[in-house]
């Protein structure tokens, strides 16, 4: 019983964040390359210096936000560690299109002590892991503000109505202008956040766009089929269902 409080009180303190008019949420719609290029770069030159993406690897991009050549020289800048070799030894190499986008940290306790405490979160599957999904994400980013009279912030945290309780390790990620985008968008803050939710809403499910194009061939068969069921019905089985048969008896 004396977890209701706590939990009414941080129901009390969450806004719900708006439903954003998103391009890719219908079912013949798909994503938006230019978008999603974008937020990969904010990811990369922002939120990947504490968030990992374990669940993407460098090849999973090539056709989506950038060419194979593209994606192949961003890959060749990352150094892993692999191994062992013949003489049983781990050693460096470039990155190459099977590997994992890399981590900012080797472990838990690493990305612990450099922020306080506080171990930011895989990204692969934060759009799934909050009810509103892209439109959580956006909001959040987009949401840092002053806290409202009384409310006491601890040194070192931030305030943030659409994170649960308000209160909020992260500082504001995004800044005016923060990355210059190559097709000369204007890197707004709302823009930033806008382009890496759609990133991260595909990163959650990269197949989406496939999904889609299969399940409208799936439904146009469908159609055919009972299209011609119905004919079949109607025409062939007609004379068969609506014929009388008589028995006479023989004289």
């Amino acid at each position: 019983m004396a977890s209701v409080p706590a939990m009414t009180l941080l129901d009390e303190d969450l806004a719900h964040p708006p439903s954003y008019p998103w391009r890719h949420r219908g079912f013949f719609a798909s994503f938006d390359c230019g978008a999603l290029r974008r937020g990969l770069q904010v990811y990369r030159e922002v939120c990947s210096t504490c968030h990992s993406l374990e669940r993407i690897r460098w090849r999973e991009l090539v056709g989506v936000t950038h060419t194979k050549e593209e994606v192949k020289d961003m890959a060749k800048e990352v150094e892993i560690t692999d191994g062992p070799n013949q003489e049983g030894e781990m050693f460096e190499r470039p990155s190459k299109l099977f590997d994992k986008l890399p981590s900012p940290y080797s472990n838990i306790q690493q990305g612990r002590a450099a922020n306080g405490g506080a171990y930011p979160p895989d990204l692969s599957l934060m759009v799934k892991a909050r009810h509103e999904g892209h439109d959580y994400v956006m909001a959040l980013l987009t949401g840092y503000m002053d806290p409202p009279a009384g409310k006491i912030i601890m040194e070192g945290r931030h305030y943030n109505p659409y994170f649960p309780g308000g209160i909020i390790s992260m500082p504001p990620p995004l800044q005016d202008d923060g990355v210059e985008y190559e097709d000369g968008t204007v890197a707004s803050i709302a823009q930033q956040a806008r382009d890496v939710a759609q990133f991260l809403n595909w990163a959650a499910e990269p197949e989406s766009d496939e999904r889609k194009k299969n399940a409208a061939l799936h439904m146009s068969a469908l159609i055919f089929m009972a299209l011609g069921a119905g004919y079949s019905k109607r025409v062939g089985w007609a004379s068969r269902k609506a014929r009388k048969i008589t028995y006479i008896k023989g004289m």
